[in-house]
């Protein structure tokens, strides 16, 4: 029966993705030549099923495993008086922090070549749109979600707090993704947009923009990008498996394999081009 329940909610969660994230992107679309069957979809539906199927429990398993361990941090009458604050300034707190840690979280994951590993798994897409975002290795999910939650867990905020921002955290990171381009204008210096966020998916690794909902934090540390058109590229300059089973083991494997494999991949690369 819990099967049938998963099944079913990852069924439901795909439809009500395609009526909201389809039409949007058929009316703004950022690239208008790109289909809804573009190549590698069926690549990112495996990771999206893998998410909600597989992943998703190991992900909030682990998430309540450390939430009860940092809850001994900080003493119990702080946590109670964070959580008898209001609402929105509860949701304003956590989306500020959650921020700062995600901001500094992220741009480590670009620099530091044991979080890169995972995380050139998401940027390994070449097509962006609503589906691509579900594109991410389950360890990489995990060091993301805590890292956005944890000023949440720390200060004590209520579950249904925590359980609302990890909704709205998922629906706007879908957002960002997506084959879309609103002419914001200057309001998109505030608010995140897909604009900006695709050009952090351009080729170049460094590339900026590694706040997520507001870009404020890469304008304050000067990492804010934002040309007035696409990029041409999207993916990584890298060697990388073009399968859902690769991509999940690859990064995992111990760096002499890695080596002797793209080692084997660029001879090969030598060889075709001498051919040609």
């Amino acid at each position: 029966m819990e099967w049938l329940y998963i099944l079913e909610a990852t069924g439901l969660s795909f439809l009500f993705l395609i009526l909201v994230f389809f039409p949007m992107e058929k009316v703004f679309p950022a690239k208008k030549e790109q289909k809804f069957f573009r190549p590698h979809w069926f690549l990112d539906l495996c990771f999206f099923l893998g998410q909600y199927i597989l992943w998703g429990a190991l992900v909030l398993w682990t998430l309540s495993f450390f939430s009860e361990w940092l809850g001994q941090i900080v003493p119990s009458n702080f946590r109670a008086k964070v959580a008898a604050q209001a609402w929105w300034l509860q949701a304003i707190e956590v989306i500020v922090l959650s921020d700062f840690l995600i901001y500094w979280g992220h741009r480590l994951q670009h620099r530091v070549e044991f979080l890169w590993r995972f995380h050139k798994v998401h940027h390994s897409a070449e097509h962006l749109d609503w589906l691509a975002a579900h594109r991410e290795h389950p360890l990489d999910s995990i060091y993301t979600i805590g890292l956005i939650n944890l000023p949440a867990f720390i200060l004590g905020f209520p579950l249904e707090t925590i359980a609302g921002f990890i909704a709205f955290r998922g629906l706007w990171a879908i957002y960002i993704h997506s084959n879309v381009r609103f002419p914001l204008g200057p309001l998109r210096m505030f608010i995140g947009a897909p604009e900006l966020h695709h050009w952090h998916h351009d080729l170049d690794r460094d590339a900026g923009n590694y706040a997520n909902i507001s870009p404020l934090m890469d304008i304050i540390f000067g990492t804010y990008v934002c040309p007035d058109h696409e990029p041409e590229k999207f993916g990584i300059k890298e060697q990388f498996p073009k399968n859902y089973v690769g991509q999940l083991i690859y990064p995992m494997l111990p760096q002499f394999i890695i080596q002797k494999i793209q080692s084997k991949d660029d001879d090969k690369e030598i060889e075709e081009h001498l051919i040609e």
